[in-house]
C-alpha cells in the first residue's frame, strides 16, 4: 500500500532535493513516494501539484547544475515567454563553460562554451565555438555558436545578458495553477530547492541569444515558429537579429541561423502556421505575406493568413486565432467575394496531407498566372 500523502508546510509548492529534505527530518525516504510529490530526476522532488511545464523541467535540472551553467536556447525561449518552445518532456538545453565536465544527465543538453573573445576595435566579438557531449557522454563533437555564461554584457549588444530570475524569467516565476495566495514558509538553512520566488530557478540567455541558439541548435521548422514568437511578443527585433547574425557570420552555426532568421516573420500568429509558411516556401512556392490587409465590400479590411497578393490567392487556416470580426469563414467568404481564391487549410491536413496542400496552392496559384 502507497504511504498516505504528507506534505509539510516547508515543501508547498517546492521543487527539492530529496536528500536534504530527509536530512532535515521534512519527509521519510517512504513519504517521497507518496503521491504529493512528483520525482523529476535522481534525487529531485517537486509538489505533485505543480505544472508539469517546461518551466518545472527547467527548476528540476537547476538542483543538479553548477552555478555557472545557464538556460539556453529553445529552454530560455520558454522561460521569456514562448510556451510553445519546450515542454516537461523536453531536454533542457544548457551552457556551461568548456572547462567544465557534466555528466550525461536523463532530459539535459548540454552545449560548453569557450571563453569570451572580443576582436580588436569592434564592439562585440563572435560567439566561441560551442561543443555538445555526445549522446550518453563521451567525446564531445563539434556543434553550434555560442556565448560565455560568465560574461554579462548589454542584451541591446546581440550577445548574452545574464538576466536574474527577479527579472528575466517571467513565465517561470508565475503562481502555481492551484496555489494562487498560498503562503510559503520560510526554507531552512541547508534545504536546497528551485523557489518560484527566488534565484534557484537557473539564469538563462536573453531573448535575442536565445533566437541565435535555437535557430543553431533546432531543426528549422520548430525553430522558425520559436524565433517568430519571440518576434510577435517584441522579445527581440530584427534588427537585433541581424546585428547578432553579422557578428557571427563565420562562426559555426553561422549560416543556417541567418537562413532561419530570413524565413521568420513576426506576423504569424501560431506555431502551425509558421510552419504551414516554411513548408510551403521549401517546397519551391514564392513567399507569401503574412497576415496581408485586403479591402473587401463596404470598406472592410479583413487580413489573409498567408497571401500572395499578385495572384490573388491566399490560405485560411482554421485556428484558435480565427478573426473576431466575423470568424474563419466569414473571413473566407469576404475573401472569395473581393476576387480571391482561398485555400482552407486545416490543422489536421497541415499533419496528414501537406502534400495535397501544396498541390492545390500550386494549382491555385498556377491558375492566377504564376510560373515557377
Amino acid at each position: 500500500m502507497p504511504p498516505p500523502p504528507h506534505r509539510p508546510g516547508v515543501l508547498a509548492w517546492q521543487v527539492f532535493r530529496g536528500s536534504d529534505a530527509i536530512r532535515q527530518g521534512l519527509v521519510t525516504e517512504h513519504q517521497l513516494r507518496s503521491s504529493a510529490w512528483l520525482r523529476l530526476r535522481h534525487d529531485v522532488y517537486a509538489d505533485a501539484r505543480l505544472d508539469r511545464d517546461h518551466a518545472l523541467a527547467c527548476r528540476a535540472a537547476a538542483l543538479r547544475l553548477p552555478p555557472e551553467a545557464v538556460v539556453a536556447g529553445p529552454s530560455a525561449a520558454y522561460l521569456h515567454g514562448v510556451e510553445h518552445a519546450a515542454s516537461f518532456v523536453d531536454d533542457v538545453h544548457v551552457l556551461v563553460p568548456r572547462a567544465m565536465r557534466l555528466g550525461p544527465q536523463r532530459g539535459l543538453r548540454v552545449h560548453s562554451t569557450g571563453p569570451h573573445r572580443q576582436p580588436a576595435g569592434a564592439g562585440g566579438g563572435p560567439h566561441p565555438t560551442l561543443r555538445t557531449p555526445a549522446e550518453g557522454g563521451g567525446t564531445a563533437a563539434p556543434a553550434t555558436a555560442g556565448w560565455d555564461p560568465a560574461v554579462p554584457v548589454p542584451a541591446g549588444g546581440g550577445e548574452v545578458a545574464v538576466v536574474p530570475p527577479g527579472g528575466g524569467l517571467r513565465t517561470a516565476l508565475r503562481a502555481p495553477a492551484d496555489g494562487r495566495g498560498i503562503a510559503v514558509r520560510p526554507v531552512p538553512a541547508g534545504l536546497r530547492v528551485a523557489d518560484l520566488r527566488t534565484a534557484g530557478v537557473p539564469v538563462s540567455t536573453d531573448p535575442t541569444s536565445a533566437a541565435w541558439e535555437t535557430a543553431v541548435w533546432l531543426e528549422p521548422l520548430r525553430a522558425v515558429g520559436i524565433v517568430d514568437s519571440l518576434l510577435r511578443q517584441g522579445l527581440t527585433s530584427r534588427a537585433a537579429l541581424a546585428d547578432v547574425a553579422a557578428r557571427n557570420a563565420a562562426g559555426p552555426g553561422g549560416r543556417r541561423a541567418r537562413w532561419v532568421f530570413g524565413l521568420a516573420d513576426p506576423g504569424a500568429r501560431s506555431p502551425a502556421e509558421s510552419e504551414l509558411r516554411v513548408r510551403l516556401v521549401l517546397a519551391g512556392l514564392p513567399r507569401p505575406a503574412v497576415r496581408h490587409p485586403v479591402r473587401v465590400a463596404a470598406g472592410l479590411v479583413v487580413h489573409a493568413d498567408l497571401a500572395w497578393s499578385a495572384y490573388r490567392v491566399a490560405v485560411a487556416q482554421d485556428g484558435r486565432h480565427a478573426e473576431a470580426d466575423g470568424g474563419h469563414l466569414d473571413r473566407i467568404a469576404r475573401l472569395v467575394g473581393a476576387g480571391w481564391l482561398v485555400l482552407p487549410v486545416t490543422g489536421r491536413r497541415l499533419r496528414h496531407d501537406f502534400p495535397g496542400v501544396l498541390r492545390e496552392a500550386r494549382a491555385a496559384l498556377g491558375a492566377r498566372g504564376w510560373r515557377p
